[in-house]
């Protein structure tokens, strides 16, 4: 079983990333999802209410026993990688946008460490969620339950929308 590693910031952790998680599993990996916190960044979740959150989706999906998630430190991903002994970064891809986005990073990762990056088409179910939506159309009032595990939309109803 190969060790690969899903990275993000995941505020919130949405049924798009779930389900590359599963489809991960799926192909035979262990998977480490590696969650980002970056101060600059004002985010909506705290690190361990998002860690909290997608601990309890992944049990609830039963995948604890493929999956760990775990605090992304700072410094380059490839390091984190090597510590874990991970082969490979997973990445979805939404649109040729995201592509454009991933593709430096992934031929930075590789030129610094031979790391890999597997891209894998998120499913036409979830092309149109993204955390930063999610995050405003929650903030503005709107409902977002059917585009979060369920751990995840109890998180995120915690935090006040805009009044």
């Amino acid at each position: 079983m190969t060790t690969v590693v899903l990275p993000g910031s995941f505020d919130p952790f949405t049924l798009g990333h779930l389900d590359l998680t599963r489809r991960a599993v799926a192909l035979g990996h262990h998977v480490i999802i590696a969650v980002s916190h970056n101060p600059s960044k004002r985010s909506m979740l705290d690190l361990e209410t998002r860690m909290a959150a997608i601990r309890a989706a992944v049990v609830t999906e039963g995948l604890a026993e493929d999956v760990e998630v775990r605090t992304l430190p700072k410094g380059l991903l490839v390091d984190f990688c090597r510590e874990v002994g991970a082969g490979a970064v997973v990445r979805g891809l939404r649109s040729q946008l995201d592509l454009a986005y991933e593709e430096p990073m992934s031929r930075m990762n590789h030129h610094l460490a031979g790391l890999e990056t597997v891209f894998l088409l998120t499913d036409s179910a979830y092309a149109h969620i993204s955390s930063s939506l999610v995050r405003e159309v929650h903030a503005l009032g709107g409902d977002v339950s059917d585009m979060l595990p369920v751990p995840s939309l109890d998180a995120l109803r915690a935090v006040p929308p805009v009044s």
